[in-house]
């Protein structure tokens, strides 16, 4: 593509990196990326996406912005109380950028529409904060081949994982977490709390791992649980190995229809 004079000095510190340059801002401008959750996690993503010069993210969430989410979901300002939470979001990114097409999804995912979502784009992040819409993205995108950033926050701690089901190798959510806990089992953020820098550390880390894989450079966070303890300032690499009876990624699946799971309030 012909970059204008106002896109050369946008992403100049892109076009100087030798591992990006034109060709590798051309593939950014070119991509695609969907966010799911534009909280805690989708919101640092969605931004530094923005700035990067990704063309087209697509914003899915149903919930309105609340005053208790400002405290940690950085592109929503105290005027966008009780605004649509993708609406926010989209504000904010074309003032940022208007390089970047936002397409907004303000319902939920479910087993019936999910996969006809996360079809049209290259990268999917998973920022929701429940187990059962976890399960279902992953399932989802595994079933699409569509590669996915996991991650979840609660207190001071954080986890990652990148998955790209076109690897044969690459372990998928449920390799390493085969069922989602019984409701209630384990403390939701709105019982336990969270940091509020914890989504803007683990946020950034997905949008790293999304640009990381447009530009195919540098090793992915595959086979890989990224750890994070803000309390002891400590980064934990925990290896995680492909699961072969796992139940939606191995050579012969028992999952083969998405399941809508019990939905709990807010659980990591």
């Amino acid at each position: 593509m012909n970059f204008t004079e106002e896109q050369l000095e946008r992403y100049s510190r892109h076009i100087i990196l030798q591992d990006v340059g034109v060709e590798g801002q051309t593939k950014l401008l070119e991509s695609s990326v969907l966010i799911i959750g534009t909280g805690g996690l989708g919101t640092p993503a969605a931004q530094f996406l923005a700035a990067a010069g990704v063309g087209k993210i697509g914003l899915v969430d149903a919930d309105q912005v609340e005053l208790s989410n400002l405290q940690r979901q950085v592109l929503h300002h105290t005027p966008d109380v009780g605004k649509l939470k993708v609406q926010s979001a989209k504000e904010k990114i074309n003032s940022m950028n208007p390089d970047v097409e936002v397409e907004t999804y303000d319902y939920y995912l479910m087993s019936h529409n999910i996969r006809e979502v996360i079809r049209d784009y290259d990268f999917v992040i998973d920022g929701t904060d429940n187990f059962p819409a976890k399960f279902l993205i992953n399932d989802a995108c595994v079933m699409e081949g569509k590669p996915l950033s996991h991650a979840g926050i609660i207190k001071f701690t954080g986890q990652t994982i990148t998955i790209v089901p076109e690897d044969d190798e690459t372990p998928c959510y449920r390799c390493a977490f085969p069922e989602p806990p019984k409701p209630g089992v384990v403390p939701s953020c709105k019982e336990a709390g969270v940091l509020g820098v914890m989504g803007g550390v683990i946020g950034t880390i997905q949008a790293t791992e999304a640009i990381k894989y447009l530009l195919d450079k540098g090793e992915l966070l595959t086979g890989t649980l990224l750890s994070y303890d803000a309390l002891d300032m400590e980064f934990r690499k925990i290896s995680l190995n492909r699961n072969d009876n796992c139940g939606v990624c191995s050579d012969d699946p028992e999952i083969t229809e998405l399941i809508d799971y019990e939905q709990g309030a807010c659980e990591l």
